[in-house]
């Protein structure tokens, strides 16, 4: 069977996207591509990094404070090329998130401000993932919390009930999750149009660019492999959850 026979190109966007992750620079590696094209269409499209990346450096002198300066400078450059509405810093320490019930508080009275229709996320399921990569523990917590702030605790009543009664947070259900960096793709988002809109964004993490040449190649890479099962240049892959079903 010819590969691009296999799956359609994904057409439909939410209104309201909520991209949920543990690091600056996870989300324009992940869906950049995807979120560029959505706001370009009309999506109002807001970001959350859970922790700031303070452990994200080679030297062990480095200052964890002014990394995280750093870096969230960095992902407010990117968001802005990428056109989201703006991006919240959750302060968690980096390479010891926990997916406790204080960070999913935190997401449910994100989400019940913003009121997606959809939440953008890792899929939790992956530990090694596709070419054999571990996949970061962090990134792992990030996409778990995301799912579990989700269904049930976003659209339950007496799940945090503070945030109704002394907030005005009501419930809300978001019925569609896209889970990115999965082993199980579904569904495929053409993003031959805003490549390059993705590793422009990519290019302002410049703290964490050690060969970007080499990077802005492998993205190419592999937007163009998940492109062939659309019969595109370029695509970004997800598992899509409809929890309307």
């Amino acid at each position: 069977m010819d590969i691009k026979s296999q799956a359609t190109a994904h057409e439909d966007r939410p209104e309201r996207a909520l991209v949920i992750v543990a690091h600056p620079d996870d989300a324009d590696f992940g869906v950049a591509g995807t979120l560029a094209k959505w706001i370009r269409a009309g999506t109002v499209a807001r970001m959350v990094c859970c922790t700031s990346g303070d452990a994200g450096a080679d030297d062990a002198r480095a200052d964890p404070l002014l990394l995280a300066r750093t870096r969230e400078a960095e992902q407010r450059a990117a968001a802005a090329v990428v056109g989201y509405e703006s991006v919240d810093f959750l302060h968690r320490p980096d390479g010891a998130l926990e997916n406790d019930l204080a960070l999913r508080e935190q997401l449910v009275r994100i989400i019940r401000e913003f009121r997606p229709d959809a939440v953008v996320c890792m899929d939790p399921r992956v530990v090694i993932g596709r070419g054999g990569h571990i996949q970061h523990v962090d990134h792992r917590n990030a996409a778990i919390a995301a799912v579990d702030a989700v269904y049930p605790a976003a659209r339950n009543a007496l799940a945090f009930p503070h945030l109704v009664i002394d907030e005005g947070l009501e419930p809300v259900n978001v019925d569609l999750v896209y889970l990115f960096f999965t082993d199980q793709p579904d569904t495929f988002v053409d993003i031959s149009d805003t490549i390059d809109v993705k590793i422009a964004a990519l290019r302002e993490h410049a703290s964490q660019l050690r060969e970007p040449e080499k990077l802005e190649e492998m993205l190419r890479m592999w937007a163009k492999d998940d492109g062939q099962r659309i019969g595109t240049g370029g695509a970004e892959a997800f598992c899509l959850v409809n929890l309307a079903r």
